[in-house]
């Protein structure tokens, strides 16, 4: 399910509320890759729903530059929610995601072990007793990598053979 942030809150807290655990994880998602998957089926396994927060636009582009997203706000939520293994979707405007952790209330909160150092949420998911794990990444596979091999491929121009 794609929706506001209210709604997903809304959604959760009735599953939690039945005793279902929650995974919260959250990201650009720009070109959805084998690492993303990787981390969103091992999030998933850490609960029973996952809900992820994606940046919109605006975020994406404040965080990676102007030349990103790629992928508009609504596919990247329209790829995801296609998952499996994601249950809920909603976009986040802010830089960092902690507004939607304190909607949310995760039982669980993912990043990906490049986050280590500064899981934004980590203390708050800690204060109602839910549990914050980094997961490792797979090395070299990032939406920048497929960024850069394209432009070494075929240059910056946009332009393609096909």
């Amino acid at each position: 399910m794609v929706g506001s942030l209210e709604e997903v809150a809304d959604r959760v807290h009735r599953l939690q509320f039945t005793g279902k655990k929650v995974v919260f994880t959250n990201g650009c998602f720009d070109i959805l890759h084998s690492g993303h998957i990787d981390l969103l089926q091992k999030a998933r396994e850490l609960g029973d729903a996952l809900v992820v927060g994606i940046n919109s636009d605006a975020s994406v582009a404040r965080l990676k530059g102007p030349t990103r997203p790629i992928i508009s706000e609504s596919e990247r939520a329209e790829l995801l929610d296609g998952l499996e293994m994601v249950d809920f979707v909603c976009s986040l405007d802010e830089d960092t995601p902690l507004n939607a952790i304190l909607k949310i209330r995760p039982d669980v909160l993912v990043k990906g072990a490049d986050w280590t150092d500064n899981i934004v949420g980590q203390s708050e998911v800690e204060t109602w007793n839910g549990k914050v794990v980094a997961l490792p990444l797979i090395p070299g596979c990032s939406t920048t990598a497929i960024v850069e091999r394209v432009i070494a491929r075929y240059g910056n121009t946009g332009k393609t053979n096909s």
